[in-house]
């Protein structure tokens, strides 16, 4: 297990991790930006550090930052919460590098899910019941629209 746990959010994810460390016996370390100097994560946490001004990308976005701040606590491992750096494969790629745990699924978990279309054809070939879809050119949208039937819901895919 880990002494030190660094909480890569804010907010009410970071006051439950923090909640949840300090029940079992787990130092919390909180990050914060400028304009969440006086968050409750901050005061709730052992140790606080500041990363940054008061944009995200600044801060809580700053992948070098975070870094540092777990360094400088000596904590062990980074628990991501969500949102921010959660869905990052390259920061639990970093957090590994600087040889802390990412409290999270691996980096190529998060590759694997993070693209709709990826992460579908993954656990449909894994064998896990997918709702019926498609892809494709317009054209072949409307040929599939007429084969899984209406009502249909539309999602972009990046």
């Amino acid at each position: 297990m880990f002494d030190t746990v660094l909480i890569a959010n804010r907010g009410e994810i970071a006051v439950r991790v923090i909640r949840t460390l300090r029940a079992m016996g787990i130092r919390s370390v909180a990050v914060y930006s400028d304009a969440d100097a006086d968050a409750l994560h901050v005061a709730e946490a052992d140790v606080a550090v500041r990363i940054g001004p008061a944009a995200a990308r600044d801060s809580y976005l700053n992948v070098e930052a975070v870094l540092a701040a777990a360094k400088e606590t000596g904590a062990q491992a980074v628990h991501p919460g969500y949102g921010f750096l959660a869905e990052n494969a390259e920061f639990a790629r970093a957090c590994a590098a600087a040889g802390l745990v990412f409290i999270g699924p691996p980096a190529e978990a998060i590759e694997a899910m993070g693209d709709k279309i990826r992460a579908k054809a993954t656990v449909a070939a894994a064998g896990v019941p997918v709702v019926p879809g498609a892809d494709g050119s317009p054209e072949e949208l409307r040929e599939a629209a007429g084969r899984i039937g209406y009502p249909l819901l539309l999602k972009p895919s990046a």
